[in-house]
């Protein structure tokens, strides 16, 4: 999330309205709307690994993996975002083809813009959601992936990921080795 749009507000089913006619892409959180920025090719690079290495993988699962343009709604808190990446496999979500609401994985590829909001109020609001089992974070300028996974009894554990390892999101037996996340984008050891 970058800045915010003109400072107008509006009702959930007013931004939807509203949305649907832009150009170019907002995020909502209670009520105010806010404009997404470009990226760069680390970033781009790295959804791309994250999208070749995790399609094949979801084969012959009720499972679905989203990209960038499909919006997340979080009702608990009142707001719609666009995820780098994310995975659902409720089949509510899959009849749905504009709005998403019950995501099971959720990945964001940090930037030095989002960083902190992305491993703070976007995460508290991306705890709202009942579904969610991992959240994962990519830092495009170093090799560090770090998962935060929900456990049984609700509560989140911290797993990172570096150089030479595999990235487990357990909750749908899903594997990434860190070297295929970061093939081609030369960022540097932590």
């Amino acid at each position: 999330m970058s800045t915010a749009a003109e400072h107008l507000r509006f009702t959930a089913d007013a931004y939807l309205a509203w949305e649907a006619e832009q150009a170019g892409k907002h995020e909502f959180v209670r009520g105010e709307v806010f404009a997404m920025t470009g990226t760069s090719d680390r970033h781009n690079d790295i959804m791309l690994n994250c999208i070749v290495a995790l399609r094949p993988q979801l084969q012959g699962k009720p499972c679905r993996l989203y990209a960038a343009d499909v919006k997340l709604h979080v009702e608990a808190v009142d707001a719609f975002f666009y995820p780098d990446l994310f995975i659902t496999c409720s089949a509510a979500d899959h009849a749905d083809r504009h709005v998403k609401r019950e995501a099971g994985v959720v990945i964001e590829i940090l930037s030095p813009a989002t960083a902190a909001y992305d491993q703070g109020a976007k995460f508290d609001a991306y705890r709202q959601l009942s579904s969610l089992r991992e959240y994962v974070l990519i830092d495009p300028e170093r090799i560090s992936v770090h998962v935060y996974h929900r456990t049984e009894d609700g509560h989140w554990t911290f797993l990172p990921y570096t150089t030479g390892e595999t990235v487990e999101l357990s909750s749908l037996g899903l594997q990434v080795p860190v070297a295929m996340i970061y093939a081609g984008t030369e960022p540097s050891d932590p």
